[in-house]
């Protein structure tokens, strides 16, 4: 029955999810999580709780987390440490991505007055949308599954006058990593020590004046990343000056079609899907030019052109276009007044907040 909850809403937007026979891939992956979870299960492993952020409405909120299995006397609380500390800055990234996942574990959720059951998918990962009555503002959920392992999530509630939001893209928008070249992505994803990430200049004061000039608004970052370097993007937003708020990630494991997830029909289900939860927000849509966010945004605005308030392009350099597709890529012109929404192009945050200033968005 779980299994069923679990997957029903995955399945209506994901045509990955879809298939009748999972991909061979998939299936050797099933049979390796069942066989090593087994194993870790009788040697006395405890399941642990990994939250992310999530988001919603005052009455539906979107749960996320992660399960996985740790070795005995682990805390409760070791995939939630708090995003100020620093102790663990020098872990290598390879670290998050080491460790088992607890594929359909039943997972409880305690949010406001309610009591909810879930059950993470094949992955580990729960996502769950839950009817709710909660106040606008940040919320806290807790999970726990049917041992001692209750942790707290953060959840933001967008209120219905909330009006305009913004949807940021991560690599090579907000921080540094020449995605998707596979040598460097690789490099940047297991082995850069994660203090060394660069920030992409001007970004983070871009956000901030945002946030100043629309203090309800809320800000969510979307990644074609995986879930296990959430911890690494968290501590570099916060370490870095940018707003807070959810992260949508994805799996990178197999799926019932292949052996990785489309990063391109990831973002373009997240936006759909905030499209639907948020119909009254327009949304200040920012990415780079290095893989599809041009293409993707201006689909988007093609079928909710009500739904967005600005396009902001950053600009890749020639290396940084070079090094993500091993030739340069000529850039697009930046669409005429009165054409649909503003857009503005510029290679970091300081040129897309002078083209932004004196607009409506930054009056």
């Amino acid at each position: 029955m779980f299994r069923d909850l679990s997957g029903a809403l995955r399945a209506r937007r994901d045509p990955e999810a879809r298939s009748d026979r999972p991909h061979w891939a998939a299936r050797l992956e099933d049979v390796k999580n069942t066989v090593v979870g087994g194993l870790l299960h009788r040697a006395g492993w405890d399941l642990r709780i990994q939250p992310f952020t999530g988001y919603g409405t005052t009455e539906r909120v979107r749960i996320l987390a992660k399960i996985r299995y740790a070795s005995p006397g682990t805390s409760a609380d070791h995939h939630d440490q708090p995003v100020h500390d620093m102790r663990r800055m020098a872990a290598r990234g390879w670290r998050n991505f080491a460790g088992q996942v607890a594929p359909f574990s039943r997972v409880h959720v305690r949010l406001g007055d309610a009591e909810h059951v879930v059950q993470a998918d094949r992955s580990g990962i729960v996502d769950a949308e839950l009817d709710v009555d909660l106040s606008p503002g940040h919320h806290e959920a807790e999970l726990w599954t049917d041992g001692h392992d209750l942790v707290t999530a953060d959840v933001m509630v967008i209120g219905p006058d909330t009006r305009l939001g913004l949807i940021s893209d991560v690599d090579d928008t907000v921080l540094v990593t020449w995605l998707p070249r596979p040598l460097l992505a690789f490099w940047n994803a297991f082995v850069t020590h994660q203090s060394n990430r660069r920030v992409v200049p001007g970004m983070a004061m871009l956000y901030q004046r945002l946030r100043r000039a629309h203090p309800d608004m809320p800000v969510l970052y979307l990644s074609t990343g995986a879930w296990n370097v959430f911890p690494v993007l968290r501590r570099f937003l916060y370490r870095n000056g940018y707003p807070d708020g959810p992260m949508l990630l994805t799996d990178w494991g197999a799926t019932n079609t292949g052996f990785f997830r489309s990063g391109r029909a990831h973002k373009e289900r997240s936006l759909a899907r905030l499209s639907e939860m948020f119909p009254q927000v327009r949304w200040i849509l920012v990415g780079d030019d290095g893989q599809h966010d041009p293409a993707i945004y201006e689909a988007f605005t093609e079928e909710h052109p009500d739904q967005v308030a600005a396009i902001a392009i950053r600009q890749l350099t020639e290396p940084e276009q070079l090094l993500a597709h091993g030739t340069l890529r000529p850039l697009r012109r930046r669409r005429g007044a009165g054409s649909g929404p503003l857009e503005v192009r510029a290679p970091d945050g300081h040129g897309l907040l002078r083209q932004l200033e004196g607009s409506e968005i930054l009056p």
